[in-house]
């Protein structure tokens, strides 16, 4: 008779299995006598011992490998007579009360997946971002790169100013006490590129070498050190020198520092220009990713295994130690790390993978080899040898299944886009590279 699956509540089932002692002791005494053929026992030649001793010194593992495969086999004849998708690794306890002679009941609780409807794609609203690359954006960052290679001329009487190299001597106190990192000598920065407060650079701007000023300055809540986050300090600011930058020409020498070996500026800009298109389609790309895939889950209503969620959430905290120790977090590894910091995100997570695979399944999106490479091939531009990194991701079978998955996302994306009511909106360029 077929066991009696019992719903306890949502996507939790429990069975009782039940397993017979003489087909476990059958296991049991056939791999003992695998194991008595090489088995090194103290007085005895390997394969001599007597099976007696064997026993005692392996039984009790191979004994309780071999409940667990019986264990197994009659939960896998459950889950298939009984049509079951099993989510994560069942749970198993021996069952309390008095048994039949012979036999050994357990009873499995686990989890199923959910029963999983995808949403009608045309009645879902998206907003799909569109971006142009202007000459104008291909120029500032012309101008980006030319700043970063700089050289910087001392100027006596200038007022500090935007991208200035200022050096200063400064003292920060706290009702007159002074604070640790709050003091410098010789101290250097450029001007207006975020490494100082705001409240910081603007006190500063306008000064000239051999100026002092004395300013309160109100750090963040947020601020990083918690000894002088939320208060107010006093600094105390002496501008010792004020130099200018002079930016490089855009000529064939600033060319070949970019790596244009022939030091052609023209072919030097095109390449700038397809650098930020791909940079650009990328982050398109991510945004309207994340549009169709807020969609799908807002239209989606269904529970969540939670042991797939607990998996998610473990494989999260072993890469945020792994990510610390990087760091050079000292015991990283024992770090203590909230679940409850990933249970919401790892819920969504999980939903969303769900969602997906039955849309994907639903609709043919699988990942075409050709698709494959053809973005392995639009990924290697952006390296100095494509060709080789071409080669590296067709042959690394890990690296390819993840180019994989980016393609299966895309065709989800593109499939649910072609359905649903879409918005197009027009972001500009600083607002998509987060420069505005």
């Amino acid at each position: 008779m077929q066991p009696e699956v019992e719903i306890l509540s949502g996507l939790e089932r429990r069975v009782d299995v039940v397993v017979s002692v003489a087909d476990v002791e059958k296991q049991v005494q056939a791999q003992l006598k695998r194991v008595a053929r090489t088995a090194k026992i103290q007085g005895f030649r390997p394969g001599k011992a007597p099976l007696s001793l064997i026993e005692r010194s392996h039984g009790p593992s191979v004994r309780y490998d071999a409940i667990n495969d019986e264990v197994g086999k009659a939960l896998d004849k459950v889950f298939s007579e009984a049509k079951l998708r099993v989510a994560g690794t069942p749970n198993l306890e021996a069952k309390e009360g008095e048994q039949e002679e012979g036999k050994m009941v357990f009873t499995a609780t686990f989890e199923v997946y959910p029963e999983v409807s995808v949403p009608e794609l045309s009645t879902l609203e998206v907003k799909r971002v569109k971006v142009d690359v202007a000459d104008d954006d291909v120029q500032r960052t012309v101008d980006v790169l030319r700043k970063q290679r700089a050289n910087y001329e001392v100027k006596e009487d200038r007022e500090a100013q935007e991208d200035d190299r200022i050096t200063m001597d400064f003292k920060g106190t706290i009702d007159g006490v002074a604070f640790e990192g709050g003091s410098a000598e010789g101290f250097q920065y450029l001007h207006g590129r975020g490494r100082m407060l705001p409240e910081f650079e603007e006190a500063v701007k306008g000064m000239k070498a051999g100026e002092s000023k004395t300013f309160p300055l109100a750090f963040p809540e947020d601020y990083g050190s918690k000894e002088v986050a939320g208060k107010t300090a006093e600094f105390e600011v002496t501008v010792t020198e004020v130099a200018e930058p002079i930016l490089p020409e855009l000529d064939a020498e600033f060319a070949r520092s970019l790596g244009q070996a022939e030091g052609d500026v023209e072919a030097l800009i095109a390449d700038i220009r397809a650098n930020i298109e791909r940079e650009v389609k990328a982050r398109v790309q991510a945004r309207n990713k994340a549009a169709v895939m807020d969609a799908l889950l807002a239209a989606s209503s269904f529970d969540v295994p939670k042991a797939l969620v607990n998996n998610d959430i473990e494989g999260r905290i072993v890469a945020a130690r792994a990510e610390l120790k990087e760091r050079g977090m000292p015991d990283a590894d024992k770090m203590p790390i909230p679940a409850e910091a990933f249970q919401e995100e790892s819920e969504r997570r999980v939903r969303l993978g769900l969602l997906v695979s039955d849309l994907v399944r639903e609709a043919g999106l699988q990942a075409k080899p050709e698709q494959v490479r053809e973005r392995i091939e639009e990924f290697a531009q952006s390296y100095e040898h494509p060709a080789e990194v071409v080669a590296f991701y067709l042959q690394d079978r890990q690296r390819r299944s993840e180019i994989e998955a980016v393609v299966l996302e895309d065709n989800v994306v593109e499939h649910v886009l072609s359905q649903a009511k879409v918005t197009d909106e027009e972001v500009a360029f600083d607002q998509i590279m987060g420069t505005n």
